[in-house]
């Protein structure tokens, strides 16, 4: 596997941990025999500045600030993860740096996928299946009558 496809796998299972309840990655992890690991940074949370741009291209501006909670973990075997997470959750950040590190992992690499990432991702899709027909369940088409007039 090449460098651009290992990075392309860690992020889009960053992307559904991330978006994952901090119970359910909970859950899934206890399916997974975990190996020996250490924290290289303990979870803490802090703040981060939001910035953002008027239409895109204007000039950059502060939006505000958001909690952001942040953890490092190294298997015993050498590979590092780093998890990252909005909110105080300090433990979905453990875990997520947990998941990133087992992820690059080449033991572990395909029971996390199947056993943790792979049961998330169907719940994530599923849930988004579900808001997307609550959604156009209420769609409203709106539409002009144009009169004859000059």
């Amino acid at each position: 596997m090449d460098e651009n496809s290992k990075q392309a796998q860690r992020k889009a299972a960053m992307a559904v941990l991330a978006h994952s309840d901090s119970a359910d990655i909970a859950r899934s992890l206890d399916a997974v025999a975990l190996p020996a690991h250490e924290n290289l940074r303990e979870p803490e949370s802090g703040l981060l500045m939001v910035r953002g741009r008027i239409g895109g291209d204007g000039a950059p501006f502060n939006l505000g600030e958001a909690t952001v909670s942040r953890a490092a973990v190294r298997l015993s075997t050498g590979e590092v993860g780093f998890g990252y997470t909005l909110g105080r959750d300090q433990r979905k950040a453990q875990m997520i740096a947990l998941c990133d590190a087992l992820i690059q992992s080449v033991d572990h690499a395909g029971p996390v996928e199947a056993k943790v990432l792979a049961p998330l991702r169907t719940q994530l899709m599923a849930g988004r299946n579900r808001t997307a027909k609550e959604t156009a369940a209420t769609r409203v088409d709106f539409y002009t009558l144009v009169r004859g007039e000059g």
